[in-house]
């Protein structure tokens, strides 16, 4: 039998809370509700807010006057499940191997979030109140981009003031390893789609004589690199900022590294911009990359046709020193001036995050740092930058005005995003832990 903070987990990932798919609008609803109830039951006061996309759920203890004040953030919404048929168990139905939970959402995120509701709800068991005003957040389209979080802050601003806000939807460098990331990629997205004729043409007969979208495509996705991975885009390292000494020193120690990541992607090999490492690359280096790409006939077999029309979907990682728009605007040009004579392009702008970057050795980080000890002992802690991006901590800093302590507890292998996502229940356990301490070395913060 499962004890019951596991069989709570296990409860949470049962709902199929897939925020990008209307057809699970409904199913996105009752996990807010439930997530209501479960805060409601630790003994916090719960809200669940009408959602202009999906609800935003809130709670908190009741504030005493010269106490710090911390955010909890999370988000409950999932990523699609596809390919089905790549997963070892049905997504929505965890299954525990080995002390790891199977499930879409056991790492991205809620595995994450719950350990901290969790760690609240056994403070308040033990002790009666929190040592801080404890605020939690927890959205329902956080996959999507926050479409609507920053207008909830901004009509929420008094009531979510805050001192400091802590997350837990990033990764350790390795199992066992405390891990507190102090930087975050940026992003910017766009899909270029490229037409040519009226209708499919005979490539026989029309072969030579018009031009072939899907070239076209292919001509400008291979314009965005050069032979060596560096983006060749003009201005698009203007303003980047150098790697410090420390950093790069710091990250050759650390126990992840090339034979690392060839393990865990089964990739054949590495490749990347040269002259930096390829924890360099994916941490403070920006990246163009091809998410999908089509045209033409995808079927089994030859069918002979020149294709009306092709398409790729982009999206760029940007670090500090850049700013998406700025950098958009120089992509679009950049495809605009290489697009091949008699095609038609046109391009369209996706979601956008900024890069963030904060200080780790700030008195908040500090404690962070103290807290990560505590749920790992022995260990030292890590202190990384990530190549993923979370938009909504740079609306924390340009709405309320505080920086994020990013507690990750997500294993490089854990397959977020991916079929057969997986949590450890070690690392589930220590995020009860972490929340407990974090709380109690926040409050000391001056």
């Amino acid at each position: 039998m499962p004890s019951a903070e596991v069989a709570t987990l296990l409860e949470f990932l049962r709902f199929p809370s897939i925020s990008t798919d209307p057809a699970h609008r409904a199913d996105v609803a009752r996990c807010a509700g439930w997530l209501v109830a479960q805060l409601t039951a630790s003994g916090l006061k719960a809200t669940l807010h009408p959602p202009a996309g999906h609800p935003v759920v809130t709670a908190r203890n009741a504030h005493q006057p010269g106490r710090r004040t911390v955010m909890i953030y999370g988000h409950y919404d999932v990523q699609p499940v596809d390919p089905l048929e790549l997963w070892t168990s049905p997504p929505f139905e965890p299954r525990i191997e080995n002390d790891i939970v199977f499930a879409r959402g056991s790492t991205d995120n809620k595995g994450q979030i719950l350990a901290h509701i969790l760690g609240i709800a056994a403070t308040l068991r033990e002790k009666g109140e929190l040592p801080v005003n404890l605020i939690v957040l927890v959205e329902g389209e956080e996959e999507v981009g926050s479409a609507h979080l920053e207008e909830f802050l901004l009509t929420h601003r008094e009531e979510l003031r805050c001192d400091l806000i802590a997350i837990s939807d990033t990764g350790m460098v390795a199992r066992g390893v405390p891990t507190f990331t102090y930087g975050l990629r940026g992003i910017g997205a766009l899909e270029l789609r490229v037409t040519g004729p009226a209708t499919d043409l005979h490539s026989g007969i029309y072969g030579g004589a018009v031009a072939n979208p899907a070239t076209a495509v292919a001509r400008l996705v291979a314009s965005l690199h050069d032979t060596d991975g560096r983006v060749a885009v003009p201005g698009f390292y203007d303003g980047v900022a150098p790697l410090e000494t420390w950093e790069r020193e710091a990250w050759a120690r650390l126990p992840f590294g090339d034979a690392e990541i060839l393990a865990v992607t089964g990739a054949p090999a590495l490749f990347g911009e040269a002259g930096y490492t390829s924890l360099e690359r994916t941490w403070a280096r920006p990246t163009a990359e091809v998410n999908g790409l089509g045209g033409g006939f995808q079927g089994t077999g030859t069918k002979t046709v020149l294709p009306r029309e092709a398409f790729a979907k982009l999206t760029f990682r940007l670090v500090p020193g850049q700013e998406p728009g700025d950098v958009m605007a120089k992509v679009r040009a950049h495809l605009s001036a290489k697009c091949p004579p008699g095609v038609r392009l046109e391009i369209t702008g996706g979601h956008a995050g900024e890069p963030y970057v904060t200080d780790p050795n700030s008195p908040g980080g500090l404690a962070a740092q103290r807290a990560l000890r505590t749920a790992f002992p022995g260990k030292d802690v890590a202190l990384i930058r990530e190549g993923g991006s979370i938009p909504i901590v740079n609306t924390f800093k340009k709405v309320l005005g505080v920086e994020s302590l990013l507690l990750g507890l997500a294993l490089p292998d854990c397959r977020a995003h991916a079929p057969n996502e997986n949590f450890p229940l070690e690392n589930f356990h220590a995020g009860i832990r972490l929340n407990r301490a974090l709380l109690e070395e926040l409050a000391s913060v001056g």
